[in-house]
């Protein structure tokens, strides 16, 4: 045991996972902020590093998920439409935001289990959505990975 009674090796808390998830929070942000703006996807990473506190953030995954989950809104959209009971532009724009950055990590980051992309979805949903946003959100994904990761989804069950 080291002198801070962890074990040699073990992960110290708000190590690279917490950052991570850091990394998503604000992604979700900066993807909700595009979605009402249509802002450059560039401006709106700037702004963060200049007006955020990123200090305990995965950066360079923050950057990642909100640049591609942008540029490639025109793909995932209309995969995420397949599994819903209505159009996308008839969800509120936080719902949007959570299933865009959601179906960028199932659908481009196979190296995310996918367990981990829904339960952060869900958890940013219950920290940014309505009471109603984290069942949705849960059950739309649920049908996304069923479909996108479906041999992981499988072997998990």
């Amino acid at each position: 045991m080291s002198a801070g009674g962890r074990k040699p090796g073990a992960r110290r808390p708000g190590g690279a996972f917490a950052e991570k998830v850091r990394a998503r929070r604000r992604a979700l942000q900066a993807i909700y902020q595009w979605t009402l703006t249509g802002q450059d996807a560039a401006a709106i990473v700037d702004q963060f590093h200049q007006e955020q506190d990123m200090k305990r953030v995965d950066t360079d995954y923050f950057e990642q998920l909100v640049t591609e989950t942008i540029d490639r809104a025109g793909d995932i959209d209309p995969q995420l439409q397949q599994h819903l009971d209505r159009p996308l532009e008839q969800l509120d724009a936080m719902e949007v935001s959570v299933l865009r950055l959601a179906a960028c990590e199932l659908l481009y980051h196979i190296e995310v289990p996918y367990r981990a992309v829904l339960d952060q979805a869900v958890e940013l949903a219950k920290h940014f959505g309505s009471d109603q946003t984290p069942v949705f959100v849960n059950g739309v994904l649920d049908r996304c990975a069923a479909e996108w990761r479906k041999i992981e989804v499988q072997a998990d069950r």
